[in-house]
């Protein structure tokens, strides 16, 4: 089996967030959504899963933070084309994120924009031109 990552996110509205996840392109894997929980596909080998506040508690002994006022980790996703990335952050402002919650980021080679999806999580949106990219970050400050 190849390797996968999952994302795991407590959700206050299973609902609302799927709608929202949605919007961001991913599709949802019935066979792991339930009450309780929602799998939501960015790809073959990326999910997001959806957990309420009372499943996600049953994996971790931590407190659950809210991510409107602290923020432990950012999460990107690229796309094709800079349009994308404005369709992208748009279609998912209008699904119930909050678009561009960080300022958007054009260096020319690459342009991203941000979206944090109702419960606070951001998600940044990005295009890099591919030739570019191969000159990793130096490419940047050039």
């Amino acid at each position: 089996m190849a390797r996968m990552i999952f994302v795991n996110l407590p959700v206050a509205d299973l609902a609302r967030s799927r709608r929202f996840y949605e919007a961001l392109g991913t599709t949802n894997e019935p066979k792991f959504t339930d009450d309780t929980a929602a799998a939501m596909m960015l790809s073959d080998a990326i999910g997001i899963m959806l957990l309420t506040h009372d499943k996600f508690r049953q994996f971790t002994p931590k407190a659950i933070p809210d991510a409107r006022t602290t923020c432990q980790v950012l999460n990107c996703i690229s796309v094709d084309s800079r349009a994308e990335v404005d369709a992208v952050v748009e279609t998912a402002g209008r699904a119930g994120g909050r678009a561009d919650a960080a300022a958007p980021q054009d260096y020319g080679m690459m342009y991203s924009r941000s979206v944090e999806d109702p419960d606070g999580h951001v998600w940044e949106v990005m295009w890099m031109d591919s030739a570019m990219a191969e000159q990793g970050a130096s490419a940047i400050d050039a």
